[in-house]
C-alpha cells in the first residue's frame, strides 16, 4: 500500500461522518419545527361540557345504553383565528346550509341584531336563526372592543346574506341611539336583493323558542298576515316623563332634565310598548319615507327610550300599511321576566336579574317552553351556560324534526353515543 492511499482513506471517513451528522441535524431541526408550527397553529380540542342533567327532561329519550352528547364547543376558537375556512366553520359550527322546507323558503324574512357583548350567544342565535334563504343585518355597538368587532366580521364574512350595518352608533341605554341602530339596518335592508317579507329585530342574548317554520306560520297566519307586530297600549300616566320633558344623551348615559317638550307632531297619540317587533316591508318603506314617521322622529330624538314608543305610535297610525289600529299587548313575541311582574306575569327568576330583566338559569326552562313566544329574552354564556346548551338543543330538534329535506350530518348539535 502506498503512503498516499494511507492518507486519502482517513478523508473520506471524516466527510462521510460529517454528512451524517448534517443530516441528522437537518432532520432533528425539520421535527423541532414542525412540532413548534403545529402546536401555535392547531387548536387544542377541549371536551365539550355535558348536557345538565335537568335537561333529560327536554331531549328525546335515550336507552340504557346511550345519552346525548354535545358535538359542539368550539366557537370562539373558530371564530377568534385571524383567517377563517368558512367551509370549516359551516360545517364544524353546525349551521343549517340549505332551506329546511319549501314554505318557508317561499317566505323570507330579514332580522336586525344589535349586538355589543356575549360573542358566543351572539354566534348560537345566528346559527339558531340561520337559514340561505333570510338575510341578517348585524349593528355591532361602536364602542365595543376592537377584537369583539373583529371576530363578528370573521364569521359575517363567511356569509352571502349576513352583512354588518353600514353605520354604527354608540349605543346608550335608554338613547335615542339604539332606535338609530334599527333604522341604520333598515335602509340597508331595503336595498338587500332578498325579497323578505317581515324583519324581526332582535339583541344579541336572545335565543328563538319557535322553530324557523313556527315563525313563519306565525307570522303570516289568519290573524298576522298583513299587519305589523308592536306590542303596546297607549301611553300610561306613569310612563309620560319619557316624552314629556327633554333628555339628554351623553357617551355614557341619558339624563332627563326639567325642559318640557312640545306636543308630538301631527297631533299623534303616543303609545308605549316593547322594543321589538315584527314589520311588513311597506310598512319599513313607511318608517323610511313618510313625513309623518320622520317627524316622529325628529320629536322622539330628546325623549327617554324612544324605540319603546316610536314602532309602536306609527302602527296606530290608520295610513299606515299593515297599522294594527286596535292592537295591544298581543303577538307573544318576546318571553321576557321583568322583575316588577314576578308573581303574576311569572314565576319569578332562577337565573339573576341585570337591569330588572331575568338572565335565566335551567329552572326558568319550563316556563319559557310552555310560554312559547317567538324568542327568549335574555342568556349570558358565563353564567348557567348549561340551561343555553339545552335550549339549544331542544330548539335544534325542533328544528329538524319538521324539515322537509334530508338532514346533513353536519347539523346535528348532538349525537346519541355511549358513555
Amino acid at each position: 500500500m502506498s503512503p498516499s492511499s494511507m492518507t486519502i482513506r482517513p478523508i473520506k471517513c471524516n466527510l462521510r461522518w460529517k454528512r451524517l451528522l448534517f443530516l441528522l441535524c437537518l432532520g432533528i431541526s425539520t421535527i423541532f419545527f414542525w412540532m413548534t408550527w403545529s402546536t401555535k397553529t392547531t387548536t387544542v380540542l377541549q371536551p365539550c361540557r355535558p348536557f345538565h342533567a335537568m335537561c333529560q327532561a327536554f331531549l328525546p329519550a335515550t336507552d340504557n345504553q346511550t345519552e346525548w352528547r354535545r358535538r359542539d364547543c368550539q366557537i370562539k376558537s373558530y371564530i377568534t383565528k385571524d383567517t377563517l375556512q368558512c367551509s370549516k366553520l359551516m360545517r364544524d359550527l353546525h349551521f343549517i346550509t340549505r332551506p329546511l322546507s319549501a314554505e318557508e323558503e317561499a317566505y323570507p324574512l330579514a332580522f336586525i341584531l344589535t349586538v355589543h357583548k356575549e360573542l358566543e350567544v351572539l354566534v348560537r342565535l345566528l346559527r339558531a336563526i340561520y337559514t340561505p334563504q333570510n338575510v341578517y343585518c348585524i349593528h355591532v355597538d361602536e364602542k365595543s372592543p376592537p377584537e369583539y368587532k373583529a371576530s363578528v366580521q370573521n364569521v359575517v364574512s363567511c356569509f352571502e346574506n349576513v352583512f354588518l350595518s353600514s353605520r354604527s352608533e354608540t349605543v346608550i341605554y335608554g338613547g335615542f341611539s339604539r332606535l338609530k341602530a334599527d333604522l341604520n339596518c333598515m335602509r340597508d335592508l331595503v336595498t338587500s336583493k332578498v325579497s323578505w317579507r317581515k324583519v324581526v329585530n332582535l339583541s344579541g342574548q336572545e335565543f328563538p323558542l319557535m322553530s324557523s317554520l313556527e315563525l313563519v306560520r306565525h307570522l303570516q297566519d289568519k290573524i298576522w298576515q298583513e299587519l305589523n307586530m308592536t306590542p303596546g297600549i297607549k301611553q300610561p300616566d306613569y310612563i309620560r316623563w319619557r316624552t314629556q320633558f327633554q333628555h339628554n344623551e351623553t357617551h355614557v348615559d341619558f339624563v332627563k332634565s326639567k325642559v318640557k317638550k312640545a306636543p308630538p307632531p301631527h297631533n299623534m297619540q303616543i303609545y308605549f310598548g316593547t322594543a321589538y317587533y315584527a314589520l311588513t316591508r311597506d310598512f319599513v318603506d313607511f318608517v323610511l319615507e313618510s313625513p309623518q314617521a320622520r317627524d316622529l322622529l325628529e320629536w322622539s330624538r330628546d325623549t327617554y327610550s324612544p324605540d319603546e314608543h316610536y314602532w309602536v305610535t306609527l302602527n296606530h297610525l290608520p295610513e299606515a300599511p299593515g297599522s294594527n289600529v286596535a292592537g295591544g299587548w298581543e303577538g307573544n313575541i318576546r318571553a321576557i321576566k321583568w322583575k316588577d311582574q314576578s308573581g303574576w306575569a311569572h314565576d319569578g327568576c332562577n337565573g339573576r336579574y341585570v337591569r330588572s330583566i331575568c338572565v335565566y338559569g335551567l329552572k326558568d326552562l319550563p316556563w319559557l317552553i310552555k310560554k312559547g313566544s317567538m324568542f327568549a329574552n335574555k342568556f349570558e354564556n358565563d353564567f348557567e351556560p348549561e340551561a343555553l346548551d339545552c335550549l339549544e338543543q331542544w330548539h335544534r330538534n325542533k328544528l329538524l324534526s319538521s324539515a322537509s329535506v334530508p338532514i346533513e350530518p353536519s347539523w346535528l348539535l348532538a349525537t346519541r353515543e355511549k358513555p
